[in-house]
């Protein structure tokens, strides 16, 4: 079995240079979206598109004390361990490989959009043009390859970094330790309930103050109903209605080459 391997985000560290954003539309060769509207912030998009699997959100925020705060956290797939997205998918277009990866495979996805809606991230998206859903694939390909993925390949404040999991995990608990003193509120985000995640983050803040990362997130014990039963029973029942069909049709021709010949 392959070692798990995992990316670690210190959003402490991260300059909001967007060099990562950068570096996987260059590697995946993904077009820039043209119709985005500017709304007077600094973030380049308002979420995740078809053609956008990483982005750089920028969250401004008064403490207690009314000191402003611009956090920046890089947010795309999650990779989790037990994965929403792979659990729903219909057509098994969703793989969660050894190393950690959760790759949709085009080939086979047919744009039903159940990954999007089981997400509890909301990060796949449709794309309307190809009729297939998209995410953040880890760089998988370069994995493969023993290169690194391109936005922690990129990132030049150190802000990404890149191994396997428990190399990640210990780095994690380090940066910890040295934002614990001026921020107790510090956290190492990894979600449980989706069994954990590949994509790791240190974050200053609780998770809730960012939006994105939601401390109760979790993959639906119900998704495993719609492959395991419904899907079934759905193809059995298209089955049989197809052999009614098909014999309704037969009924017909013998009625008729019968009033034929009379």
């Amino acid at each position: 079995m392959a070692q798990e391997i995992a990316m670690l985000h210190d959003v402490a560290r991260c300059s909001a240079c967007r060099a990562c954003m950068v570096a996987c539309k260059q590697w995946h060769d993904l077009p820039a979206d043209m119709s985005t509207p500017f709304e007077g912030q600094y973030q380049s998009h308002k979420t995740l598109t078809p053609t956008t699997w990483n982005l750089i959100q920028m969250n401004e925020r008064v403490d207690k004390e009314g000191k402003l705060h611009w956090d920046f956290s890089k947010i795309q797939c999650m990779h989790c361990g037990d994965p929403a997205c792979a659990d729903g998918c219909p057509e098994d277009a969703i793989e969660r490989q050894d190393n950690g990866c959760v790759v949709i495979h085009q080939d086979k996805c047919v744009g039903c959009g159940y990954c999007a809606i089981n997400c509890p991230f909301g990060v796949p998206k449709i794309n309307k043009e190809t009729n297939k859903s998209t995410k953040c694939d880890l760089c998988y390909d370069r994995i493969a390859e023993g290169m690194e993925p391109a936005c922690s390949k990129t990132c030049t404040a150190d802000a990404i970094n890149f191994g396997t999991k428990e190399e990640m995990l210990a780095l994690a608990q380090k940066r910890l330790a040295g934002l614990k003193p001026n921020h107790p509120d510090a956290n190492i985000y990894n979600p449980e309930g989706v069994g954990g995640v590949h994509m790791l983050y240190v974050l200053p803040e609780k998770p809730e103050v960012y939006g994105f990362f939601k401390p109760d997130a979790k993959t639906p014990a119900s998704i495993d109903v719609w492959k395991d039963v419904v899907k079934p029973v759905g193809q059995v029942a298209a089955a049989a209605a197809v052999v009614g069909v098909l014999g309704l049709a037969a009924i017909k021709g013998m009625s008729g080459g019968k009033k034929g010949g009379e």
